[in-house]
């Protein structure tokens, strides 16, 4: 996971996303600090978006403009797949690895159903936590050891989770502020019996493992490129605000 001083502190950056799964719920929860080196520009960014007819939720942190295209390109990939948020994430993670442009983007995404907890980014990672927590930020480190804190000796759902620990995190990192986006979703009680009953896990899909192309190669003509994000690996099992990672 980036630290801060890993991203350009001349462009704006967002900062702190927590996601739970519990239950029957998903919440994803996103402060709203925007900052570009030390300066803080914004404190009511909003993060998180709903997707596919609210029945996806997707948060950023990093770059934001890289956010966004990440988000354009990852709602692409839900209407293509009619939804399938697991087979809509491998999709963008085999094309944010090995396309030219965008495995220069400098953000990381969580994105959730009521199935699914995901974290995506550019090294064609498509992780499924074992707890039903993740988090990605500058807050992160602080907002899971919360979060995990919360699901273990509470019974607080996903939403009351995600917005305690942000709380907590909001007060330990000079990168996160305590102004709150927090979305949720509750899955029906056909859709948790599906849920049960399906033995899909994440490793199961095909996840690009291309080597990350060198700077050498980047200097090669489009005939090369084109050649290079073609070759993966298929059978290797594996919003419009600014702010801070």
């Amino acid at each position: 996971m980036s630290h801060p001083s890993n991203f350009d502190s001349r462009r704006p950056h967002a900062t702190t996303i927590l996601g739970v799964k519990r239950g029957n719920m998903v919440a994803l929860a996103g402060d709203g600090q925007v900052t570009i080196g030390d300066i803080v520009l914004k404190h009511g960014a909003r993060k998180i978006r709903l997707m596919h007819d609210g029945e996806v939720l997707a948060g950023f942190a990093g770059a934001v403009a890289d956010a966004m295209t990440l988000f354009g390109k990852f709602e692409s990939q839900l209407k293509a797949w009619d939804g399938n948020l697991r087979r809509a994430s491998v999709e963008l993670a085999k094309e944010w690895r090995t396309d030219r442009y965008l495995r220069r983007l400098e953000a990381q995404l969580i994105v959730a159903d009521h199935s699914s907890l995901l974290v995506l980014s550019g090294d064609g990672d498509v992780i499924e936590p074992d707890d039903g927590v993740v988090a990605i930020g500058s807050g992160a480190p602080y907002a899971t050891a919360a979060a995990k804190a919360l699901v273990e000796h509470t019974q607080l759902d996903a939403r009351g989770i995600v917005e305690a620990a942000m709380r907590i995190a909001a007060d330990i990192c000079i990168f996160t502020n305590d102004h709150f986006t927090i979305e949720s979703i509750v899955a029906s009680s056909d859709e948790a019996s599906e849920q049960a009953d399906s033995g899909l896990t994440i490793e199961q899909l095909p996840i690009a493992t291309a080597e990350t192309p060198s700077e050498d190669d980047d200097d090669d003509d489009d005939d090369d490129d084109e050649s290079h994000d073609a070759d993966v690996d298929e059978d290797d099992p594996d919003d419009g605000e600014e702010g801070r990672s």
